[in-house]
């Protein structure tokens, strides 16, 4: 069935504001995965924040004009779907590469963060970086180093000194 024009724009005004509020992209081709598999991943995709897509190639590069997501346009042949991360850049990443292992007909085509076009091989530079919550611990480790470091330092003080008075102590009651 042919969909009209007030349906097109209207597609092409959501794609639109999904992309304008997505931190990454994630362009997969998903012919011979059965129905089962792709209920399974919308499932995932909701409880991880990633919106999945399925445009036509030509609204989708309408969609994508003035926003950081237009340098895939040479990406889009043949049918896409499209998972859009909206809280955690990798989100998507790792959700279509953890689904990829367990479907061969499942094939990640391009990537884009930030305004860049990945290739798809670099699935694993964007799957791989932490999380919101991963990145705040690691920030309150690197802010708490120097000053675990600088306590430990003066709790070394007061041991040393303790140290030599009981080294003096033994020294004068040898000599005794």
């Amino acid at each position: 069935m042919a969909i009209g024009l007030e349906d097109k724009k209207a597609i092409v005004a959501d794609v639109n504001e999904t992309a304008s509020n997505a931190l990454s992209l994630v362009i997969a081709d998903a012919r011979g995965v059965n129905v089962t598999d792709m209920t399974a991943l919308r499932k995932l995709a909701r409880e991880n924040k990633v919106h999945l897509r399925v445009v036509r190639n030509t609204l989708a590069k309408r969609a994508f004009e003035g926003t950081e997501f237009a340098c895939v346009n040479d990406a889009l042949v043949g049918p896409s779907l499209f998972g859009f991360s909206m809280e955690d850049p990798g989100a998507a990443a790792r959700l279509f590469k953890d689904f990829a292992k367990d479907n061969a007909n499942f094939e990640v085509k391009a990537l884009s963060v930030g305004g860049k076009k990945l290739e798809a091989a670099q699935i694993d530079a964007l799957a791989k970086l932490p999380t919101r919550e991963q990145a705040l611990g690691m920030l309150a480790n690197v802010m708490l180093a120097p000053v675990t470091k600088l306590v430990r330092t003066f709790n070394e003080v007061p041991t040393k000194v303790t140290r030599v008075v009981a080294a003096v102590r033994d020294q004068k009651q040898d000599a005794a």
